[in-house]
């Protein structure tokens, strides 16, 4: 059986649904924020690969940290693949999935996002 995938709305410091959380023209590729709410600091990754908004929890599945923690070089040349720059897992842009190294068997947590009037929010 497949292990249980968290959600983002697990997290504690999840912010609510509807949340603005960046202004569509800041995202050209990819974009690594902290959005605060009264519920504390939420780490969001956001990505525009092949013309379509994906947006994670900036977080790895190994040891939580942001995937940028230690280099903000982690979208590849092609925009196709997420490199956590601790351990250099590799996760598909556009599904979060693991493909290579330490990320295979395991994936980044998927966050809803909606984009209108120029702003990017967290979709219900």
């Amino acid at each position: 059986g497949r292990t249980y995938q968290m959600r983002w709305t697990d997290l504690s410091t999840a912010p609510a649904t509807g949340t603005v959380i960046a202004e569509s023209d800041a995202l050209t590729k990819i974009l690594a924020l902290n959005v605060n709410s009264e519920a504390g600091t939420f780490p969001v990754l956001l990505v525009r690969t092949g013309g379509e908004l994906r947006g994670y929890v900036n977080m790895c599945p190994h040891q939580f940290l942001p995937l940028d923690h230690r280099s903000p070089r982690i979208l590849s040349h092609d925009g196709a693949k997420l490199m956590c720059s601790m351990h250099g897992a590799l996760f598909d842009a556009r599904t979060g999935e693991g493909v290579a190294g330490a990320g295979l068997g395991c994936s980044l947590i998927d966050l809803p996002l909606r984009e209108e009037d120029g702003w990017i929010a967290i979709a219900p």
